[in-house]
């Protein structure tokens, strides 16, 4: 299966191997000091004095080259004062960054629970999705994050969205080998029966990969052995094709 989520991936806004930046944890922005203003800098760094001089010269939902907002860069580094601050400055929430990434999704992608709560609390929408189709559950999925998967859930995040290829978090979960979370869907009312484009089940994903426990688990939750995808095949077609006829 395609991989939808890439940390590796060049991104734009990105500066090119050997440029000058500031240190951002995994999944965070690349940034290039001499590409940002006083306030996005500041919020990247979290500087919380420098953002509230800031906000006095420049907008707080002012954008960079990137199309990131302070909030966006103050979430994806961690900087829960920062964020706290702009939140209650009334910045705009659900702007989108040039990959169609919201402050939200960010937060969630660099798991920044503390900063990921604060903006659900707020009334930050957990329902948008980026470039790829992909909401914010899908991105704490795909970080391997219960706790945050936890609050986007209790905050109304739609538990069977569908990215572009049709995936829903369960079908990720299993994907990418994430037990705890995916059994952690299960338990909240994931959709067993979940189909992407080519009316592949989550059963057909984990007997592609041969996981008999994840199998063992999606049967105890009623998965359908007889489903057929678009060309006709079973879940037992895809262990057999796979090489797991065991």
């Amino acid at each position: 299966m395609k991989r939808i989520f890439g940390f590796g991936r060049k991104r734009k806004g990105q500066p090119p191997a050997g440029s000058a930046s500031l240190p951002s944890p995994g999944g965070a922005y690349e940034l290039r000091q001499k590409d940002l203003g006083k306030l996005h800098r500041a919020a990247a760094s979290g500087d919380l004095a420098q953002v509230r001089q800031g906000l006095k010269k420049y907008g707080i939902d002012g954008r960079d080259k990137a199309e990131r907002t302070a909030l966006h860069l103050a979430c994806a580094n961690g900087h829960v004062d920062v964020v706290t601050f702009l939140v209650e400055n009334k910045c705009k929430l659900n702007l989108f960054d040039s990959d169609n990434r919201s402050p939200l999704m960010k937060a969630v992608q660099c798991q920044q629970e503390k900063c990921v709560a604060i903006l659900l609390e707020h009334g930050a929408d957990p329902n948008l999705a980026d470039a790829d189709g992909n909401t914010a559950l899908h991105l704490a999925v795909l970080s391997g994050n219960p706790a945050v998967a936890g609050l986007l859930l209790q905050h109304d995040a739609n538990i069977d969205a569908q990215n572009k290829e049709g995936c829903t978090p369960l079908i990720l979960a299993i994907s990418e080998h994430h037990g705890e979370i995916m059994e952690f869907l299960l338990k909240k009312g994931a959709d067993v029966h979940a189909r992407d484009q080519c009316e592949r089940t989550p059963l057909m994903t984990a007997a592609s990969g041969g996981e008999l426990n994840v199998i063992k688990v999606l049967l105890r939750y009623g998965a359908d052995v007889s489903h057929k995808d678009t060309n006709g095949w079973t879940a037992e077609d895809y262990a057999v094709i796979h090489g797991y006829s065991r």
